[in-house]
């Protein structure tokens, strides 16, 4: 599928398009079957070209990265993620719990294991999706008479400014995009999220600064569902892409 607003945006890396199916096409693989996997390491691999799948019952990855698919909103009970979220070991030997590797000082996103606990009794109120499959491939390789459910681009600070600026075009709105914290791969799952509601914002994302290394340090992920992306698409040329502001910018890309 072309696209007038990722061509003037001038993407670094190329936009990805995100299906939900039962039924798999035939020349599409899966990623890396029967092996731990980082969902936000393969968004970065789709970035640069890949097309794969994940399917609900042979998925391996991290348990947050199944939240982030969509397949799930539970984390593995078994597993002392609130632990890992905040102070690592200190907060194991407090709780009198045991981790399959050790945990360090902890990624300190939380101050507690408590605090961890709000956070992730949220992500386990959020929907997920019925199918099967989740396809992971490049934005060009979809099609209007097959639309992905959800769309995600890298994007650095330039063109984050011009989608946030164009994303209330038709709205009017004060706030139409949405930063979330989570893993770097549950930007997807906050899209779909907002896909139910009545005025889907899209989600700015890949904060988790234990990806970021994954991915070049400019870059951020913005996530859409496809009728938000439909809508910026359509206004791009009565946009503010066509300014002698954006003109400046856009000789930097």
């Amino acid at each position: 599928m072309e696209s007038k607003l990722f061509e003037k945006l001038k993407l670094s890396l190329e936009p990805v398009a995100i299906y939900y199916t039962d039924e798999l096409p035939d020349d599409l693989s899966q990623m890396k079957e029967g092996k731990k996997i980082c969902v936000g390491v393969c968004m970065v691999a789709a970035a640069n070209g890949k097309s794969f799948y994940f399917d609900r019952e042979t998925y391996e990855g991290c348990p947050g990265g199944a939240i982030g698919i969509g397949f799930t909103n539970a984390h593995d009970k078994r597993f002392p993620l609130e632990c890992l979220l905040s102070t690592g070991d200190e907060a194991l030997a407090q709780l009198g719990k045991t981790s399959p590797f050790p945990m360090g000082r902890g990624e300190r996103f939380f101050e507690s294991p408590e605090i961890a606990e709000r956070w992730q009794d949220v992500i386990g109120k959020m929907d997920t999706v019925p199918q099967k499959y989740m396809i992971m491939k490049p934005f060009s390789q979809a099609s209007k008479e097959d639309p992905p459910a959800v769309v995600f681009l890298f994007a650095n600070p330039d063109q984050i400014s011009a989608l946030v600026c164009m994303s209330g075009y038709y709205r009017g709105s004060i706030v139409s995009v949405t930063s979330p914290f989570g893993a770097a791969c549950q930007s997807i799952a906050f899209a779909n999220a907002e896909g139910k509601k009545e005025y889907p914002q899209a989600v700015l994302g890949f904060f988790d600064i234990s990806q970021r290394n994954s991915l070049p340090k400019d870059q951020l992920s913005y996530t859409m569902t496809y009728d938000f992306y439909a809508e910026m698409e359509k206004s791009v040329e009565k946009s503010c892409l066509y300014t002698d502001s954006w003109e400046k910018l856009e000789k930097r890309l």
